[in-house]
């Protein structure tokens, strides 16, 4: 990976596109986000393989962020983040505590950021 220093914030170039980043959202994306939206995604995915491992494939997960509590007085680091995972499909309720677990400890972002950030991780069912 390479950042290249612009006016307001740092640009990326990857094989999929280019990555703006900045402390100021009108120009990029905030490192805060992209670390939260790493964490969530990195879970649903990993979610999605263990459900169609579990013979239970989701037709469709949403990720709602529901909470990312910052610490003003540590530099603003990231202390908490929630996520609320909405699934459908024909999915059982009693293995879902198994689902969550097994989620949990397979996603590289969430065992990343363990020891420092608190993530709290709830669902529903349609």
């Amino acid at each position: 990976m390479k950042f290249s220093m612009q006016e307001n914030g740092f640009t990326g170039n990857f094989p999929f596109g280019e990555l703006k980043i900045s402390g100021n959202e009108q120009y990029g994306f905030r490192p805060y986000q992209l670390l939260v939206a790493s964490i969530a995604v990195c879970s649903g995915g990993v979610m999605r393989s263990v459900l169609e491992k579990m013979q239970m494939p989701a037709e469709d997960i949403q990720i709602e962020v529901k909470e990312v509590v910052r610490i003003e007085e540590e530099a603003n680091r990231v202390a908490k983040v929630h996520l609320h995972f909405t699934l459908t499909g024909a999915i059982k309720e009693s293995k879902m505590a198994r689902v969550m677990e097994v989620t949990r400890s397979n996603c590289s972002m969430v065992r990343s950021v363990e020891d420092s950030i608190e993530i709290v991780e709830t669902f529903e069912l349609l």
